[in-house]
């Protein structure tokens, strides 16, 4: 499940990241180190690459926090990870039918606990792009 939902989401990331390449690529600082004959590699490596750092790691977080969701629904309905495996999505499947009898809270919990980790994924998102922006 894990391969499938890197392939849906790698041509949405790829789309981001070329953007902000493309969007670089003409600025002057490449065409500095291009007439310093510094080699492709270099290029891409020492001037490109923390250059477009912060858009790359926005994509990657908000796209694991949709890949978090997205498991969790799968398996809420019946089509991601299958028992005895542990799972949010799975767990609030088997209590949603103990609502009924007043028992609200093992769903709650299980979809706090899906929900604090991509708040937490974000913010660590969030700590690690003022990281690379100072």
């Amino acid at each position: 499940m894990i391969v499938v939902i890197g392939i849906i989401f790698a041509p949405l990331v790829a789309r981001t990241v070329r953007a902000a390449v493309l969007s670089e690529r003409d600025r002057d600082y490449i065409a500095a180190a291009r007439l310093r004959n510094e080699h492709a590699v270099y290029i891409l490596f020492a001037e490109l690459l923390p250059n477009v750092m912060a858009p790359i790691v926005v994509e990657a977080s908000v796209r694991l926090g949709y890949a978090i969701f997205t498991v969790a629904t799968l398996s809420f309905i019946g089509f991601g990870i299958q028992p005895p495996s542990p799972d949010w999505g799975l767990a609030v499947s088997e209590s949603y039918g103990l609502i009924d009898g007043g028992f609200w809270w093992p769903v709650l919990f299980n979809t706090l606990a899906v929900a604090s980790l991509v708040i937490g994924v974000n913010l660590a998102a969030d700590g690690i792009q003022r990281a690379v922006d100072a």
